[in-house]
């Protein structure tokens, strides 16, 4: 198959076994991994005074999540890692439509109960996404 997948994370337990469920997709299709974790705000924090000043952002940190994840998942596959701006549905579509993504893997978090009534980032991407979903199963972690 090849091409490139596209899987979205927070930092969570459950988006990390997402994520591990993307590599293993990808490792089984000859494609490529792509981790995304999205930002909403451009809120920054300065940490120090004068010169010994550390900004950070969300954009920052949401990038240090992608990175870190995308390291841990890089055996035998290529992997590469973005921050992209909105919220994590959005960002999710956006991303695979502009890196022509075949596959965005997302986990069922919240897709029970009221979260399923509410709303979830896998029913919005289910619903809005350019290419094929792939949903994987979370519920046992967390």
């Amino acid at each position: 198959m090849s091409g490139i997948i596209v899987v979205g994370v927070d930092g969570s337990g459950t988006a990390k076994k997402a994520a591990e469920s993307a590599r293993d997709l990808a490792a089984a299709l000859g494609a490529s991994l792509h981790v995304v974790s999205a930002f909403d705000s451009d809120r920054t924090e300065v940490y120090g005074s004068g010169s010994d000043q550390l900004v950070i952002s969300d954009a920052d940190a949401a990038e240090h999540v992608a990175r870190t994840v995308a390291e841990s998942l890089g055996q035998g596959i290529e992997v590469s890692s973005s921050a992209v701006r909105g919220r994590p549905a959005d960002a999710l579509i956006k991303e695979a439509l502009r890196i022509e993504a075949r596959i965005i893997v997302v986990g069922n978090r919240r897709m029970k109960g009221i979260g399923r009534v509410l709303g979830s980032v896998a029913n919005s991407v289910a619903h809005n996404a350019p290419c094929d979903v792939y949903i994987a199963n979370t519920y046992d972690v967390d």
